[in-house]
C-alpha cells in the first residue's frame, strides 16, 4: 500500500479499538470528519479501511460461532 493507505489503516485500527473501548461508534464518524476537513484522499482511505476491518471482525465472528456448534454437534 501507499502512504496514505498505510497511515489511513492504522488510523482505523486506532479508532475501532477507541470505539469499541470507549463503547462508542460515533469516534469514528469523527475521525472521518477531522480528515475529511483537510484531506479527502485519506478520509476515503480511512473510511474504506474501517469498513474492512469491521467487516473481516463480522466475519471471522459468524466463522468462530459456526465452528462452535459444529464441533458440540
Amino acid at each position: 500500500m501507499g502512504i496514505t493507505e498505510d497511515l489511513a489503516d492504522a488510523l482505523a485500527r486506532d479508532a475501532i479499538a477507541a470505539a469499541e473501548r470507549l463503547g462508542d461508534d460515533e469516534v469514528i464518524s469523527e475521525v472521518s470528519e477531522a480528515l475529511g476537513a483537510s484531506s479527502t484522499t485519506t478520509q476515503e482511505a480511512y473510511l474504506t479501511a474501517v469498513r474492512v476491518r469491521l467487516a473481516e471482525q463480522r466475519a471471522r465472528r459468524l466463522l468462530d460461532e459456526r465452528l462452535r456448534r459444529g464441533a458440540s454437534a
